[in-house]
């Protein structure tokens, strides 16, 4: 959780683009350590093309347009490489050891519960989702000529199942936590304590490494 708040904050500030390369480094650091071969190629991969298209434009004669395709192409690269650091945080933590995780921080129940129910209730959308889609795909719904000539149509058709969808998902994320005791005055105890460890100092001593190297690299060379 400190490398997604450290990344998302140097990267999406001020001086991001200076952060972009030791943030895609640490994204895909995190990417190889847990396997996941599919993030640790895409990831670099969406950075590179979003920088040269920002590259070749910014070549290009000045023009409202071009600009706004410059600021997109900047921005595109910025959120890649957050949502990789990100990305390890959701496969790599279960729901319950991040609450416990929370807890042991004090962070206000509210704040906590937010995260926990929409880190339950994502997964759930994108799979009621895809069966909608696959539903409509089997009645001819999502050819191009239907969603043209009935877009409206089409659109109704994905968005009512997946309010009746989201509806029962939210019913049964709120029964579970209550079986759970969500609403308990008593401290819940947790199977696995979470404590700091020494992965976790490798990674942070990491981060500050590439940050330093980041912010102290252009001006020694210049």
């Amino acid at each position: 959780m400190v490398l997604v708040i450290l990344a998302s904050t140097a990267v999406m500030g001020p001086y991001g683009p200076t952060f972009v390369l030791p943030a895609l480094i640490l994204a895909v650091a995190l990417a190889v350590s847990e396997r996941a071969w599919h993030r640790a190629c895409v990831l670099p991969a969406i950075v590179a093309v979003a920088w040269a298209l920002g590259w070749g434009l910014a070549h290009a004669p000045v023009s409202p347009v071009v600009a706004s395709a410059v600021m997109m192409a900047d921005y595109t690269a910025r959120f890649a490489v957050t949502i990789g650091v990100a990305m390890h945080l959701l496969a790599s933590t279960s729901p319950a050891r991040l609450n416990a995780a929370l807890r042991s921080v004090r962070v206000p129940r509210s704040a906590s519960v937010t995260l926990i129910v929409m880190i339950r209730f994502l997964p759930v959308v994108m799979t009621e989702s895809a069966a909608v889609l696959d539903a409509m795909r089997l009645r001819g719904l999502t050819r191009l000529a239907t969603v043209l000539r009935h877009p409206l149509l089409v659109v109704e058709r994905f968005t009512v199942p997946m309010i009746a969808a989201s509806l029962r998902a939210s019913e049964d994320l709120a029964a579970a936590a209550v079986l759970r005791g969500l609403g308990s005055p008593h401290r819940p105890t947790s199977l696995v304590p979470a404590r700091l460890g020494w992965i976790d100092v490798v990674w942070l001593t990491m981060a500050a490494v590439l940050a330093v190297v980041a912010v102290v690299l252009p001006g020694t060379l210049a």
